[in-house]
């Protein structure tokens, strides 16, 4: 056999980066296939500028912009991202009501009023979004409001562990507050319990604010579930 023949490329690591937007900190993700170009960004609440540059400095496409919530720190940026890379919006329909409160929303916090826009598609249950050679499974997580989604990456060659993206329904030792419209703390409780406690222990979480965390020490941790 010839010593010189040429072997398969092994496939180039997903790229996976997460990095806090905005005055409230909100974690903001990339997933990058640098074999195809192709990137995701969810929860693009802020700092477009930088999420840009970003994208460009990596050599990524940007094919889909995913929105776990339509709350201002997590949705604030994503009309000006559309434009500037034509990728569309994906929010769960439910949440379409806290599009129509944006300039509340900007008074809570004191800032200027987002543009906002209807999405380009609902993220439905069991919708599979992401990239091609890394997708995503919508989990329907109602209580932080009634519109909220994680977004679940199975086990596999570039995630071995998998990942949720679990937007502002499940913390490092905390949940998501319910005390803002479209909150209810039975329906949380009952999402994180019979959605996310269900995956494997080792899945890696990365919230929508703070550090990330797995499945298995949330549910061994929190006080909130014990």
């Amino acid at each position: 056999m010839d010593s010189t023949a040429s072997t398969a490329a092994s496939p180039r690591p997903i790229i996976l980066e997460s990095f806090s937007v905005g005055p409230l900190q909100c974690n903001c993700t990339i997933l990058g296939d640098p074999t195809t170009g192709e990137a995701i960004v969810i929860d693009p609440g802020e700092e477009i500028t930088r999420i840009h540059k970003r994208l460009t400095e990596l050599g990524l496409k940007l094919t889909q912009i995913l929105i776990t919530h339509a709350h201002i720190d997590h949705i604030g940026g994503a009309l000006r991202l559309k434009r500037l890379t034509g990728a569309p919006i994906l929010l769960n329909e439910d949440d379409l009501p806290l599009l129509q409160m944006m300039e509340m929303q900007a008074g809570w916090l004191g800032i200027p009023t987002p543009e906002v826009a209807t999405p380009d598609a609902s993220l439905a249950e069991a919708m599979q979004v992401g990239l091609g050679s890394l997708p995503a499974h919508v989990i329907r997580t109602p209580g932080h409001t009634q519109g909220s989604v994680c977004l679940y990456f199975e086990p596999g060659p570039q995630l071995p562990g998998g990942l949720l993206v679990a937007g502002d329904t499940l913390f490092a030792g905390s949940i998501g507050r319910t005390d803002l419209p479209g909150g209810n703390s039975r329906q949380i409780l009952s999402s994180i319990h019979n959605r996310l406690l269900v995956l494997p222990e080792q899945t890696p979480v990365l919230p929508g604010h703070g550090p990330a965390t797995t499945i298995g020490h949330e549910k061994r941790r929190n006080p909130f579930l014990c």
